[in-house]
């Protein structure tokens, strides 16, 4: 996809933005946000630069439309629901999707005016926390604490699949001196190299541990307000 100057150009009028934007998703998905750039879109386009400012002020905001694709791929969980279903299946969603478009982990929330999709998304996570029973500050808390899981296991999935740590994990292993660490070392031998084994495993206990901890907060602000009724 490197810019070339035989590329064949495209006839005037052929590119809206909905083209741009699946263009652009296409790019950094194949390139990474080292590659994607106002230039590289238009030679895959086969049109020249200012044909794509003529639709978007510049890299930035179509950053922000590529992104809010992604959060539209995300399923928004409904807050009239099971709560705890609802944010389940929201973040197996969202885990799903940012496999499938790694170069998003590290700017889905660095936008400082979202677009839709990205509100809707925040939107009903925030509301289904809150369905919960919790206080606005145990929603604050839920939602950082969810957040934040979803993202570290991703980016770890996607650390691992970059060096190929689970396909080679015994190559790895025999790679390493392990002497002086014998917790790794136990780790590795007895659960790590056994058969079918998977840092994925680790995906359901984990949100169900995240899950807990939501219902936590929830509980002690109905017991808060319990409290507050009695006194």
């Amino acid at each position: 996809m490197a810019p070339s100057d035989s590329v064949q150009r495209a006839p005037r009028n052929t590119i809206n933005r909905d083209i741009l934007v699946k263009k652009a998703m296409e790019i950094a998905d194949e390139l990474g946000l080292a590659g994607f750039s106002i230039r590289v879109l238009a030679e895959s386009l086969g049109v020249k630069p200012m044909a794509v400012y003529t639709h978007v002020k510049n890299k930035d905001e179509l950053l922000t439309l590529i992104v809010d694709q992604v959060f539209a791929s995300i399923y928004a969980p409904q807050p009239g629901e099971n709560w705890e279903s609802e944010l389940t299946q929201a973040a197996n969603s969202k885990r799903t999707v940012l496999l499938q478009h790694p170069w998003a982990l590290a700017v889905m929330e660095s936008r400082r005016n979202p677009g839709f999709y990205s509100m809707r998304h925040h939107e009903a996570v925030l509301a289904t926390i809150k369905s919960s029973g919790a206080s606005l500050s145990a929603v604050a808390h839920g939602y950082a604490l969810f957040d934040a899981y979803i993202f570290g296991f991703v980016y770890q999935e996607i650390m691992l699949a970059h060096v190929g740590l689970e396909e080679d994990t015994e190559e790895v292993a025999e790679g390493l001196d392990l002497a002086e660490f014998p917790t790794i070392a136990e780790f590795v031998k007895d659960h790590a190299l056994s058969p079918g084994y998977q840092f994925s495993h680790s995906w359901q206990p984990g949100l169900d541990t995240v899950l807990a901890g939501i219902k936590r907060f929830s509980q002690q602000t109905c017991s808060n307000k319990e409290g507050q009724l009695n006194e």
